[in-house]
């Protein structure tokens, strides 16, 4: 099932719009194969590598991999992919809410401090908050 409608759908979905609402360069990078003629079949992207990329002020590169909360595990091509991107200084992280995203970058000095959406301001965006 993909993630654009399967269980870790609304943490993907969270994420891409807390990424967009902060200003921070990002995109979907999508994984998969193609079917390019019977029996032929064509891949496109990195196997393992995260939901989303970015680049963070200063450059460096974000890998955010989306888990639904309740359940989902890495791949072992995942676990790979993550502890590739952090030993060559990326900030690669698996998260199961854009809250964690916002914690995570917090820490990282990436945005200010504080809380980052009020429930009528997340809700105008379609992120769900704890506080709705």
């Amino acid at each position: 099932m993909s993630k654009g409608n399967g269980p870790e759908a609304p943490v993907l979905n969270g994420c891409l719009k807390y990424l967009e609402i902060r200003g921070i360069y990002h995109w979907r990078n999508s994984t998969g194969a193609v079917r390019i003629a019977p029996g032929r079949f064509m891949r496109f992207g990195k196997v393992g590598s995260s939901d989303i990329l970015g680049i963070l002020p200063g450059g460096r590169l974000l890998c955010v991999e989306c888990k639904a909360p309740d359940r989902g595990r890495l791949s072992p091509e995942q676990k790979q992919f993550i502890a590739d991107a952090r030993e060559l200084g990326a900030l690669a992280l698996v998260v199961r809410g854009w809250q964690e995203l916002d914690v995570a970058l917090q820490e990282a000095w990436y945005v200010s401090n504080g809380p980052l959406f009020e429930a009528n301001n997340a809700a105008t965006y379609g992120v769900k908050t704890t506080r709705q």
